[in-house]
């Protein structure tokens, strides 16, 4: 595929998944705060079926050679990396994609969150340029070094390289893991109707003592 037509088939995707966004109402954040403060699961029943189908297509095309996987080191400086990303997430309101839709929408805090977002990727590269984390920047060879608080990278793709297992299996694996996380609220969920049913019976019905 030609660069051009990569540009042509990323916007028309990009394009695709912001109308469905926008039209939904989809957000990150609203799939997490939701189940665990007003146990509802929509939005997150929807997270993780958006995670098994883009699991199973990724994993599918680099078990064919297909796209450019991104690899990277993770390590602790990952971990409170996502903390604090998390937290913005929170006190923002929504996730960054949910703040792109609500930008499109004219929302000014939205934009605020957004502007801010770049200002703080930008502060970061500057301050990494200066200061690497230590020890990491010198320990960044895809290997596990726990005394260093690296943990390397594993991702499907590094997997098929090294067992010579399919990528896609790797894949099926995690899209598993998440059916059987789907299958669980899917559970609470009949529990819930089941309680709200039982609950809503004429007050004749009840039992006499609480």
């Amino acid at each position: 595929m030609s660069p051009l037509a990569e540009v042509i088939a990323a916007f028309m995707f990009g394009s695709l998944v912001g109308i469905l966004v926008q039209r939904s109402r989809f957000c990150n954040v609203a799939a997490l705060r939701d189940a665990m403060l007003f146990r509802s699961y929509r939005s997150t029943k929807a997270l993780l079926v958006g995670m098994m189908i883009m699991t199973f297509l990724f994993t599918l095309g680099m078990t064919f050679g297909i796209g450019h996987p991104v690899q990277f080191d993770s390590g602790l400086n990952t971990v409170i990396g996502l903390f604090l990303f998390g937290i913005g997430m929170v006190m923002a309101g929504a996730c960054t994609v949910g703040t792109w839709v609500r930008v499109g929408e004219g929302n000014i805090g939205a934009l605020w969150a957004l502007i801010f977002t770049f200002v703080g990727m930008f502060a970061f590269s500057m301050l990494y340029s200066v200061i690497h984390w230590p020890p990491a920047y010198g320990l960044m060879d895809h290997k596990v070094h726990l005394r260093s608080l690296q943990f390397g990278f594993a991702n499907a793709r590094t997997l098929q390289d090294e067992t010579g297992i399919p990528a896609v299996v790797f894949g099926l694996i995690q899209v598993g893991v998440l059916a059987l996380f789907y299958r669980a609220i899917l559970r609470r969920e009949a529990r819930q109707k089941a309680a709200a049913a039982g609950g809503s019976a004429p007050a004749g019905e009840e039992g006499g003592c609480h």
